[in-house]
C-alpha cells in the first residue's frame, strides 16, 4: 500500500510539472506564405487571423512590412501595407497575429505633430503615452449623450450670427479646390475657444503640414494641439488610420471632460482612402466609383464625434468636403450632409471677386441653430436672409440695368441694404471677431436702414447682445 501511495505522489508530482511547463509555452503562431501581389493588396496563404488584425511581411533584406487584414477569401488573406513595399518578394513568409490597431494617447501629445500610427513627426523626441484606446473608437448610447445647446464662438463673424454653431456639433465645410477652406479652418482653430484642437490633415498636400503649423497656427495655437499628418503619398492604409487616430485623440479629451474642436481636411480623402481599399480587394463600385463600404464608413468615423455625457467634454467637429468640379451633388458631398448637423458651402464665384470668407448664405445651414439661440437672433437671420436671397435672384436685371427702381419694393430694399450686407459678410483672416461683436454687427446691419426696412424692424423682435 505504501508502495502505491508513492508512485501515486509521483505521478502527481509529474503532472504539475507538464502543467507548469505548458503553461509556460507561447501560443504557436501558424505562418503562411505570400502567394499573390496586384497593386498594393497582398494575397497570403497557409495563414488565418481576424479583420483589423496586423501582421508583419518579411522582406528581401530581412526587415518585417506591417500590413492590416483587410479582407479573405478562402483560404486566402487580403492584407494592405502599412508603408512602403519595397523589398517584397513571392513566398515571403507572413507572420499573423491576434492583434488589433490601438491608439496610444495621453497628454504629452498636446504641442506635437503625428504620422497615422501615431509616431512623432517633429524633433521634439519620443512620445510618452499614459492610455491605449480601440482605434475604431466605442459605440457611444445616443441617449447618454448631452443636448447641444451652447453656442459655441469660432472667431468667425458670418458664422457666429448667420450660421450658429453649437458646442458638440458636426459641420461640413463644403468647396472646390482653391476656394478658401483650409484658410477658413485655420481661422477657427486659432480663434475658436476650445480646451483642446485636434487637427487631421488626412491625404492634402505635404506642404501644407508645414505651412499649417508655422503660419496658421504658431507657437500659441500648438500649445493646446495635437496635428495628425498624413500626406497624400502614405498608402491609404495608413490615411484611415489617420483619421481614427485623431478621432480617438479628440475622444480621449473629450473623456477627461475637456471641450474639443476636431478639424478633418478632408473627410473626402478619408472616403477616397476606403475607396482605394475596397476596390483592391474586390468590392463593386456603385455610385461614381464608391463601393457600398465607403458609405457604411463615414457615419462610423463622423458619429464618434459629439457631446459626451451631460456636465462632460464634447468634440465639435468640422469635416472638409471637397466637391469635384464644384458640384454639390456628389456622391461624399451627399453622403456628408445626410449625417453632418449641418454644412457651410464656399462660393468660387463670391472667391474669385476677392469676397472672403467666401460663404455662401443661402446655400449654407446650421440644423442646430434653433437650439442655441434665442428668437429674437433667428428672426433677425431670417429677415438677413430673405433679403440677401432677393437680391441674388434679381442680380442679373440689376447688373445689366433693366431693373426700374420702384418697381418693386423688396428689390429696393435689398439694393439699399447690399453693401451693408457684403460689408458684414466679409473678414479679414488675420481679425477674429468673437461672439458678442457678430452680433452687434448683425444688429447694426439694419441700423440706420431704408424707410421700408425701420417699418419691417418695428415688428421684430429685438435681440439682446451679451
Amino acid at each position: 500500500m505504501t508502495e502505491m501511495h508513492r508512485r501515486g505522489a509521483n505521478w502527481i508530482e509529474g503532472l504539475k510539472s507538464i502543467e507548469s511547463r505548458l503553461a509556460n509555452v507561447e501560443n504557436v503562431v501558424v505562418e503562411g506564405r505570400l502567394s499573390r501581389m496586384v497593386g498594393m493588396t497582398l494575397e497570403a496563404v497557409g495563414c488565418q487571423s481576424v479583420i483589423g488584425a496586423r501582421c508583419m511581411v518579411e522582406s528581401q533584406d530581412g526587415h518585417d512590412i506591417e500590413a492590416e487584414v483587410v479582407g479573405f477569401a478562402g483560404e486566402s488573406l487580403y492584407l494592405m501595407p502599412i508603408g512602403s513595399l519595397s523589398g517584397i518578394h513571392p513566398n515571403a513568409r507572413v507572420i499573423p497575429s491576434e492583434h488589433l490597431y490601438e491608439a496610444e494617447v495621453g497628454d504629452a501629445m498636446l504641442g506635437r505633430v503625428l504620422d497615422g500610427s501615431g509616431k512623432p513627426l517633429d524633433d521634439k523626441g519620443s512620445l510618452e503615452t499614459s492610455e491605449k484606446k480601440p482605434l475604431i473608437g466605442t459605440p457611444v448610447n445616443p441617449l447618454d449623450r448631452a443636448a447641444i445647446s451652447v453656442p459655441l464662438d469660432v472667431g468667425v463673424c458670418a458664422i457666429n450670427a448667420l450660421l450658429s454653431v453649437g458646442r458638440g456639433q458636426r459641420m461640413g465645410l463644403f468647396a472646390g479646390s482653391g476656394v478658401g477652406k483650409s484658410v477658413l479652418l485655420g481661422m477657427m482653430t486659432r480663434y475658436t475657444t476650445a480646451d483642446v484642437i485636434v487637427v487631421g490633415m488626412i491625404g492634402e498636400r505635404g506642404r501644407e503640414v508645414k505651412e499649417f503649423i508655422d503660419n496658421i497656427l504658431g507657437p500659441e495655437g500648438m500649445a493646446r494641439a495635437v496635428v495628425v499628418a498624413v500626406p497624400a503619398d502614405q498608402t491609404p492604409v495608413m490615411r484611415m488610420h489617420g483619421a481614427m487616430l485623431a478621432t480617438s485623440i479628440a475622444e480621449y479629451f473629450r473623456d477627461q471632460g475637456k471641450h474639443v474642436l476636431l478639424l478633418m481636411d478632408s473627410l473626402t480623402r478619408v472616403a477616397q482612402a476606403q475607396r482605394e481599399i475596397a476596390l483592391a480587394i474586390g468590392e463593386p463600385p456603385v455610385t461614381r466609383g464608391y463601393p457600398p463600404s465607403v458609405f457604411a464608413r463615414l457615419p462610423q468615423l463622423v458619429e464618434r464625434a459629439g457631446n459626451g455625457r451631460p456636465g462632460g467634454g464634447s468634440i465639435t467637429a468640422f469635416y472638409t468636403v471637397l466637391t469635384e468640379g464644384d458640384d454639390q451633388q456628389d456622391p461624399i458631398a451627399d453622403a456628408a450632409r445626410a449625417i453632418l448637423d449641418g454644412h457651410i458651402v464656399l462660393s468660387r464665384a463670391l472667391a474669385e471677386a476677392g469676397h472672403y470668407p467666401a460663404i455662401d448664405v443661402e446655400a449654407s445651414i446650421s440644423r442646430a441653430m434653433v437650439d442655441i439661440v434665442d428668437p429674437a437672433h433667428m428672426s433677425i437671420v431670417q429677415n438677413f436672409k430673405r433679403i440677401y436671397s432677393v437680391y441674388q435672384r434679381n442680380l442679373d436685371l440689376i447688373s445689366v440695368g433693366a431693373y426700374s427702381q420702384g418697381s418693386d419694393t423688396r428689390i429696393d430694399e435689398s439694393i439699399m441694404m447690399q453693401p451693408r450686407m457684403m460689408q458684414f459678410l466679409q473678414q479679414d483672416l488675420h481679425e477674429a471677431v468673437n461672439w458678442e461683436q457678430s452680433l452687434q454687427g448683425l444688429v447694426d446691419v439694419f441700423a440706420n436702414a431704408p424707410a421700408q426696412q425701420e417699418q419691417q424692424n418695428d415688428t421684430m423682435p429685438a435681440m439682446a447682445v451679451t
